[in-house]
């Protein structure tokens, strides 16, 4: 299909910027060029409250922002990780997000600010997010969630986090997850599926500069090939929490997250695969001018409500 025009308007407004690509910036230029990223989200909802805090983690401190919906709990819980490829992004730049998956999902949504690479590469972020879901999980009663509801949720990079999380969960058998929201995931450090030959330059994000979040985020082939950085390595699909993985049409990511969908369902682990036409990879945390965005969150918030009601299907 043709490219979405609104997909193609923002496309056009970030090339008449002029700015050099993320993969010929230093790490702190880039972290300080996606600063601006986070106004395409839109205005922030209200929500019933917001609460940061602070967890103690396997290499120090992990801090958190905790988003409450309205209404009377205790609410199922969901577990974001943001996107950035491991290297940018933090609790702000997802802000937005969350507080519209709070209201739209009627859930507590566990914001994550995990360590970011190259100062701290593989597994430190897969480590974070992982004991940041075990401590919602056991602590939710402490923040008016609902334990036996937890969900983990990723955008790109915090796809792959989610998804480690979940193969990390069944394999030290906790915490007990529901379900799993991963939306244009990195699922393989390969780069080389054929959307990453169709897409290689021209719709955001690059094939250069996911090669150079790779770098950044591990250190060596063992790390690359290892089934918590590359979830789609895993020997084993089995046995993981039901899933929607949501893809875009003109992503270099979009084939290995169709896979990753594929592989699990072939392993007997309940999947809704959505291709989103016309769409470029970050279409979802720009709600705000571009209307799929809109409607992927509803989409995602509509299976996150059905997971939590049923306790076991999409």
């Amino acid at each position: 299909m043709a490219l979405d025009p609104q997909a193609r308007t923002v496309l056009d407004q970030m090339a008449g910027m002029g700015d050099k690509p993320i993969n010929e910036l230093s790490v702190d230029e880039a972290r300080r060029a996606s600063e601006g990223m986070a106004a395409m989200q839109g205005p922030l909802e209200p929500v019933a409250g917001v609460e940061d805090r602070t967890l103690p983690g396997p290499g120090g401190s992990i801090p958190v922002r905790i988003y409450a919906p309205f209404g009377k709990g205790p609410f199922p819980v969901l577990i974001y990780f943001h996107g950035g490829g491991w290297v940018i992004g933090d609790i702000a730049s997802s802000d937005g997000l969350c507080r519209m998956l709070t209201n739209a999902a009627g859930c507590i949504v566990v914001s994550v600010d995990y360590r970011l690479a190259p100062e701290h590469p593989f597994p430190a972020a897969v480590d974070d997010a992982y004991h940041s879901t075990l401590w919602a999980a056991t602590n939710a009663s402490s923040f008016g969630g609902d334990p036996s509801r937890i969900a983990v949720c990723g955008d790109s990079a915090g796809g792959n986090l989610a998804a480690a999380v979940a193969q990390i969960a069944r394999d030290r058998g906790k915490p007990a997850i529901q379900f799993q929201l991963l939306i244009y995931p990195v699922i393989d450090a390969a780069c080389d599926t054929p959307s990453y030959s169709e897409n290689a330059e021209g719709y955001f994000l690059t094939r250069v500069a996911m090669q150079w979040f790779w770098n950044h985020y591990v250190q060596n082939d063992a790390d690359r090939n290892h089934p918590y950085a590359s979830p789609l390595r895993a020997s084993s699909l089995a046995d993981l929490p039901a899933a929607l993985v949501i893809t875009a049409e003109f992503d270099p990511l979009r084939d290995e997250g169709e896979r990753y969908a594929e592989c699990m369902r072939a392993a007997g682990t309940p999947v809704k695969l959505t291709r989103y036409n016309g769409m470029i990879h970050g279409f979802f945390t720009m709600s705000a001018i571009i209307d799929q965005g809109r409607v992927a969150i509803q989409q995602s918030a509509a299976a996150l409500r059905a997971a939590f009601e049923s306790r076991s299907t999409i």
